[in-house]
């Protein structure tokens, strides 16, 4: 038996239940793990409340990310041994002192990169890979909008899109987390509560406005984030903290520019083993040289994981979240 998070019922942080489970042993093509760091992101709480339909029903052990040992391997696993160390995201069961693991979802972990550094980054800075270098190539010149930039993956797009080169523009809810964003290669900071982000971009950037904005918020930054988008420019939805973005005519694009929108996921774009294991790669290179960091600024006991999604959800956060079993 092993302790573990599970949701019997969605709903609020309370139907988060700490107790113990039986994890098997291992089948084909699968791992099991000892888990040193689980993260916490917003796509948990999704689960929870059963905006994403948990794939395995009820009950279910919550969370997506994490990093630990290898104790165990099924037939058919050539990739890994007993004792290597990994890191991976996956739908559900991350929420665990042990679990098992599709071989396949996992990656080797480098020296250089801690399982509390693991698990703050793993679904995080992938998802700030692949929106940098895929769903728009952020380059030198590029200019994006990042909200919620003080949170995980926003300071890691800060962070990383500086580096690129782009002129990074962020909202963030309070003077301490705009203190914390410009820590984190954030130019120029908005605060979302106080300000007309539209209004300000358009100042900043002299009114060219931005090529991308990346919103992991939803409803509550739309449709205001398009009127912060040069013509033909991107508009990537890849969350909704304040919840779902609701359906809307298309030809609102048409009128704020011929813009382009997406609402992109990891899972898609490492839906490949090569492209899983590229884009944890380019990851662990850029957090390897220094040119990313990974700031833990919270870490809770996996039993408590309801006050772990209260802060979260209350905007009491800031960059990672990881619980330790």
């Amino acid at each position: 038996m092993v302790a573990a998070v599970r949701v019997h019922k969605t709903g609020g942080p309370d139907v988060l239940t700490f107790e113990d489970i039986e994890v098997a042993a291992p089948g084909s093509g699968q791992i099991r793990i000892r888990q040193r760091a689980c993260g916490v992101n917003f796509i948990d709480t999704y689960f929870r409340i059963g905006m994403y339909p948990s794939p395995v029903g009820l009950p279910f052990v919550a969370g997506n990310e994490g990093a630990g040992d290898v104790v165990a391997i099924g037939a058919g696993v050539t990739d890994f041994k007993v004792g290597d160390r990994v890191g991976y995201f996956a739908p559900l069961g991350g929420y665990a002192a042990e679990r098992l693991l599709p071989a396949e979802r996992a990656v080797k972990l480098p020296d250089a990169i801690g399982y509390e550094q693991a698990a703050g980054m793993m679904l995080k800075g992938m998802t700030a890979q692949y929106l940098l270098n895929r769903t728009y190539k952020v380059v030198k010149g590029t200019t994006v909008l990042v909200h919620a930039a003080a949170g995980g993956v926003g300071i890691i797009l800060c962070q990383w899109a500086s580096h690129l080169g782009a002129t990074v523009i962020g909202t963030v809810g309070s003077d301490d987390k705009a203190a914390l964003a410009k820590a984190n290669g954030c130019q120029h900071t908005i605060l979302y509560r106080k300000e007309d982000f539209p209004a300000r971009v358009k100042e900043i950037t002299g009114g060219k406005l931005c090529d991308v904005v990346y919103d992991g918020i939803g409803k509550d930054t739309f449709p205001a984030s398009l009127d912060c988008i040069r013509p033909l420019g991107l508009f990537a939805s890849f969350g909704s903290a304040s919840g779902p973005i609701e359906a809307f005519n298309i030809n609102l694009l048409q009128t704020k520019g011929s813009l382009f929108a997406t609402r992109p996921t990891l899972n898609t774009y490492t839906a490949r083993r090569e492209d899983l294991v590229s884009t944890a790669n380019d990851l662990f290179s850029v957090v390897g040289a220094g040119k990313v960091k990974i700031p833990v600024n919270q870490t809770y006991a996996l039993k408590d994981a309801q006050k772990a999604h209260r802060d979260l959800e209350g905007r009491a956060t800031t960059g990672s979240t990881i619980l330790t079993p």
